[in-house]
């Protein structure tokens, strides 16, 4: 009989991937104009972590859950690639 998994409240802490999104069908990168938040800073889903632009055009990408921002990957001024990874983000 196979022995079920108990959740306990200290579960562990996931580390995710914060990528470059692809705003257009024909966007292949983005520059990285400011990080709005800074490497331990706690972030709340919602919450605006960073800014990209892309022809000319600024947008704010948000955090899709809580947790901490726990290191950026590329420096403002930087040119990213849709779907590389632009920093790591600790979910509590």
């Amino acid at each position: 009989k196979p022995q079920k998994m108990k959740k306990s409240k200290g579960f562990e802490n996931m580390e995710k991937e914060i990528k470059m999104p692809r705003l257009r069908p024909e966007m292949k990168d983005g520059v990285l104009c400011a990080w709005l938040k800074e490497e331990g800073d706690a972030v709340k889903k919602g919450e605006p972590i960073f800014e990209i632009e892309t022809d000319k055009v600024v947008n704010q990408i948000e955090a899709t859950e809580d947790g901490v921002l726990e290191k950026q990957l590329f420096e403002e001024g930087d040119t990213v690639d849709v779907g590389k990874a632009v920093g790591l983000f600790k979910t509590e």
